[in-house]
């Protein structure tokens, strides 16, 4: 049962990862809510902005200025956070990977593998954190954002929505804080309950052998 958990957990995680990078390098983390009304399709990522016309399919990006000039909090914010926890997911993943069962690193110390395990589930569970404040928070700013517009009547011409980056970041956060769930609860408990189903060293009556067998005993003893 514990491989079980351990390749559910190690699949989760790796495909959580995933769509953490994707999230982290991709540029659609808003997107324009008013298409009907343009002629093209706007998007903001953590990195760069991007437009492409809806007649001719042509994309065109802006490289934000240098990662060391100012930047709105919220891009500053979820860079931090989106690069940490794709880090600490990649560390997990590693960690995880030599401790499974399968895999013939360490095969004399499972319980050293065990605590691999353990590791990686607690290692998952900091970067899901990090990634979800990460991606809440922008999603968050955005609405904030186009409601304070709206409240003072104020249009701009495009309002942004959060677009499936956004989604993406959480959706890779929330997959990662189920592979830690599994790794340190769940497989904790699943090796719990094992260990103590572990059949126990017959105790014989006194007198006999295993094979049931008496033996003679000195009285004078």
């Amino acid at each position: 049962m514990s491989v079980v958990l351990q390749m559910t957990a190690f699949g989760l995680a790796l495909l959580s990862t995933l769509f953490l990078v994707i999230a982290t390098c991709t540029d659609c983390w808003m997107v324009n809510a008013d298409d009907s009304l343009e002629v093209s399709h706007k998007c903001r990522g953590l990195w760069r902005e991007c437009v492409t016309n809806m007649q001719d399919g042509i994309k065109t990006c802006d490289q934000y200025d240098s990662i060391l000039a100012d930047h709105p909090v919220k891009i500053v914010v979820t860079r931090t956070l989106l690069i940490t926890a794709d880090l600490l997911a990649g560390l997990a993943l590693t960690t995880l990977l030599l401790g499974l069962d399968c895999i013939k690193f360490l095969k004399e110390e499972p319980h050293v593998k065990l605590k691999m395990c353990y590791g990686a589930g607690v290692i998952l569970g900091i970067g899901s954190i990090l990634g979800l404040v990460g991606s809440v928070w922008y999603a968050v700013d955005v609405y904030m954002e186009r409601a304070t517009l709206v409240s003072h009547n104020v249009f701009l011409g495009v309002h942004y929505d959060f677009g499936w980056s956004c989604w993406l970041g959480m959706a890779g956060s929330t997959g990662c804080l189920v592979a830690s769930i599994v790794l340190t609860c769940c497989l904790y408990a699943c090796t719990d309950s094992s260990s103590h189903r572990r059949p126990r060293t017959p105790a014989y009556p006194r007198g006999r052998t295993a094979t049931g067998k008496m033996y003679a005993m000195d009285s004078r003893v």
